[in-house]
């Protein structure tokens, strides 16, 4: 583009004329309609605005009976789906250019990324479930993630909106029992609709740390920044073989993608660009299918002050080495003690540790603590129990820990926060954390040789002497920190895999 101050300076070779008086009222009359037009604008902006969002609400297909009531001013969590069905209607061109087959796709849903919305809608954050991840099922015992849609629409008869909808719920269940959060509402994208959505938004930039080419998914790129059409685009955020971390580097690329898109949503071009915003509205809203609470315009002005540079992207917490094969399946493990800790620090909420801190200490007598041997010791979850028994705690039977364990830690149920208090004012330095896998406070003796100890030596290193006192631990003693969510910002400067 020409920049006008780059060309050389032009010396009028008259002096300019002087304006006539007739000529400054026309001038003056020009201005005006100039103004009043601008003034017009503004106005028509206004009812376009309007026109937009009546445009956009009613393309979406809504589907009733999934979720409750919409509250408007409290912090959202909405899942964003994402299946790899394909309409019936598809056209062998669009088949081409979505680089996939007409065998009708499969119902699983591969993306789930529940997108966090605080309250005063300053920020959001995006986080990723990997589709592989092992958990429990409601009804269905355990199994992958991305199963749950499919088995509530098995189970469901009726019409495809109820099927769908009896998918989404148990879909919907399922990672609220993971996270221990409320879904308030859903929004589902298929595979087509990604790539409408992508086409009307228009190239995306992107960056590669390496160059990949992935016959799966159809991704050739080299490495460094580049420009994705919308077929480009659906083939980078379906990429999972070649990448270093397989489904783990995929899910990193999906938020990655739509942290871009956000931005280049946000952007003034997009914005201010009545007939490209027209195409947008029009091109997203007829992709999408959402719960029939979901208040868009509600949404958006929680969501007003929100930024590029304030969406986050974080994936569940996974075990050092998250790959395992369970009834001859690849699953990914989560690592369901460092979970509640990520979600509170992602959230805003309290860790495990910090409710413990805060909590009175319940009476020994009505604590029930299990001891296991994670350490390796010979003796040492009976040497533990015995010291809790004297301590006056109703004590069950020494078991040795599925798996030896560095720190020593106590477990303690949703709501047992007073119970752990009270076992864990009797075992100095050790960790605390919420855990869904133990029906008591449990404690996991690890090779870092903690054990607990009697009322005197508890008493003498300043915590309460069992007796049901709601004095806080030492310094020394008060539980482990732990680790906060690791959240990432993409920007047009990150790349990634």
């Amino acid at each position: 583009m020409t920049r006008y101050d780059d060309l050389p300076l032009y010396e009028p070779e008259h002096k300019p004329r002087q304006w006539s008086d007739a000529r400054r009222k026309r001038f003056r009359r020009t201005m005006a309609f100039i103004a009043g037009g601008l003034a017009l604008l503004l106005v028509a902006g206004f009812g376009y605005v309007g026109f937009t969002y009546w445009h956009f609400s009613s393309g979406i297909h809504r589907i009733g009976g999934v979720v409750g009531d919409d509250k408007p001013g409290t912090a959202q969590n909405i899942l964003l789906i994402g299946n790899d069905q394909r309409p019936a209607n598809m056209t062998p061109e669009q088949y081409a250019e979505l680089s996939t087959t007409d065998d009708g796709g499969s119902a699983n849903t591969d993306t789930m990324i529940l997108l966090h919305v605080p309250a005063n809608g300053s920020s959001a954050t995006l986080i990723s479930f990997p589709r592989d991840s092992y958990v429990s099922i409601p009804g269905h015992g355990k199994g992958k993630l991305n199963a749950a849609y499919v088995y509530g629409m098995n189970d469901a008869s009726g019409t495809a909106d109820q099927k769908d909808a009896a998918g989404v719920k148990l879909l919907i269940k399922t990672i609220q029992n993971l996270t221990g959060l409320t879904v308030n509402h859903y929004v589902k994208v298929s595979l087509l609709s990604f790539y409408n959505i992508a086409n009307s938004l228009g190239p995306v930039t992107v960056c590669l740390n390496n160059a990949v080419n992935d016959p799966y998914s159809g991704a050739d790129f080299p490495a460094g920044v580049q420009k994705l059409d919308a077929r480009q685009a659906l083939q980078f955020v379906r990429q999972r073989h070649g990448l270093p971390n397989g489904d783990l580097d995929r899910a990193a690329r999906q938020q990655y993608f739509l942290s871009m898109e956000a931005q280049q949503m946000l952007s003034a071009g997009t914005l201010l660009n009545p007939v490209k915003l027209n195409k947008v509205v029009g091109a997203v809203s007829s992709s999408l299918e959402m719960d029939d609470q979901l208040n868009l315009l509600s949404l958006a002005t929680q969501l007003k002050g929100l930024k590029s540079g304030g969406i986050r992207s974080a994936t569940i917490p996974l075990l050092p080495d998250p790959y395992a094969t369970i009834n001859g399946q690849s699953v990914v493990m989560i690592d369901y003690d460092a979970l509640p800790d990520f979600m509170a620090s992602v959230t805003g909420g309290k860790t495990a540790a910090q409710r413990v801190s805060e909590a009175k200490a319940a009476d020994p007598s009505s604590v029930t603590v299990d001891v296991l041997n994670g350490a390796g010791t010979a003796g040492g979850s009976s040497t533990a129990l015995a010291t809790y028994k004297s301590l006056g705690f109703q004590t069950g039977q020494p078991t040795d820990a599925p798996a030896s364990q560095q720190t020593t830690t106590v477990y303690f149920p949703k709501g047992d926060e007073s119970q752990a208090k009270a076992v864990l004012a009797h075992l100095p330095g050790a960790a605390v954390a919420q855990s869904s896998d133990y029906e008591h406070v449990t404690v996991i003796l690890g090779t870092d040789g903690k054990m607990p100890v009697g009322a005197s030596d508890a008493s003498s290193g300043g915590t309460s002497s069992g007796s049901g006192s709601s004095s806080s631990p030492s310094k020394s003693q008060a539980p482990a920190p732990s680790p906060s969510a690791s959240t990432k910002n993409y920007n047009k400067t990150t790349c990634i895999n």
